[in-house]
């Protein structure tokens, strides 16, 4: 394709994978970091460097399929409030379900927790085509999505207070409070690994999406509302961790206090950095709790839960 360029960013690897690609592929552009800034930093590291009107963000552990990259190009060029889109993503091991990260578009409830079109917490559906159109969304997977160079710098990149994990969903919000769309355009699809750069079900991943989740919600909720919904979180979080120790998963116990203790450590730095508040209504997120609508009302599907919307109501949900 004409006017894209493919640039490699080693993020700090231990094995022989920067040499590999070097000498493989002379042709590939190569961008080497000296240690592992994770993928917020890595990311805004290696996009300082490169010149372009769209940045695509794709991850190692993503395999893309043929003429993938053209409807997302065409989107965003004729759709000028279109900031962020991304393709729908299936599962590369289980090739008609979709995948955990992002699937079909993501939104998140009012307590900060995410599901997509296409999976509600663990639960994953199989693609039939049911989320086979084109629509706004609340946020997409970081693993493969297509922004807007100028606006990325605008907003400062990724927060690299996260490190890695719920970042995606942090700057989708953003973006959203700056008055700009995040789309998924199914046109388009992507098979993704899941767990190739972080291992699944592992006490280090679960800590950083739980003080991730806070950090996001305490960066961008209202203050009219900030501290109430923190204070269910916290109680929600403190179940989860009751139900940790129940199984006898101590480390994940302790991933989960960890995680709330970093967050009321860096509180006031995270304060410092909030952005000011925006007029613009942020739609797509679900008012409900999708932790009721899953375990209590036993709803697997996102067509399934109905409850209006901050703006509107959510097509489908």
């Amino acid at each position: 394709m004409p006017d894209v360029t493919l640039i490699v960013a080693d993020n700090g690897s231990t094995d022989d994978s920067a040499s590999f690609v070097q000498q493989t592929f002379p042709q590939i552009r190569w961008i080497g970091l000296d240690t592992n800034y994770g993928f917020t930093g890595g990311y805004n590291r290696a996009l300082s460097q490169v010149e372009a009107d769209y940045y695509v963000l794709l991850n190692s552990d993503v395999e893309v399929t043929e003429n993938w990259l053209q409807p997302l190009l065409s989107l965003m060029d004729n759709r000028p409030a279109a900031a962020v889109c991304a393709p729908k993503i299936r599962s590369f091991i289980r090739r008609n379900y979709f995948e955990y990260a992002g699937a079909a578009g993501g939104f998140i409830d009012r307590y900060g927790y995410p599901f997509c079109r296409g999976r509600i917490l663990h639960h994953i559906e199989e693609d039939t085509g049911q989320y086979d159109t084109t629509r706004t969304v609340f946020w997409v997977s970081g693993a493969c999505l297509l922004v807007r160079a100028a606006l990325y710098h605008r907003l400062g990149g990724l927060d690299e207070r996260f490190f890695a994990h719920m970042e995606e969903i942090d700057f989708c919000w953003r973006i959203k409070q700056h008055g700009y769309e995040v789309i998924c355009c199914p046109q388009s699809v992507v098979y993704h690994v899941g767990g190739g750069t972080l291992p699944v079900e592992t006490p280090f991943k679960l800590y950083l999406n739980y003080r991730n989740s806070l950090y996001m919600l305490y960066k961008n909720l209202p203050d009219r509302i900030r501290r109430r919904i923190l204070a269910t979180r916290f109680l929600l979080d403190g179940a989860s961790a009751l139900i940790y120790a129940l199984q006898g998963k101590y480390s994940f116990v302790a991933a989960v206090w960890k995680a709330h203790r970093h967050f009321r450590q860096r509180r006031k730095q995270i304060r410092a950095g909030r952005l000011p508040e925006h007029n613009n209504t942020v739609s797509e997120i679900y008012q409900g709790s999708i932790l009721w609508q899953f375990y209590v009302k036993r709803n697997t599907h996102l067509r399934h839960t109905r409850r209006s919307a901050v703006a509107g109501r959510l097509p489908t949900i």
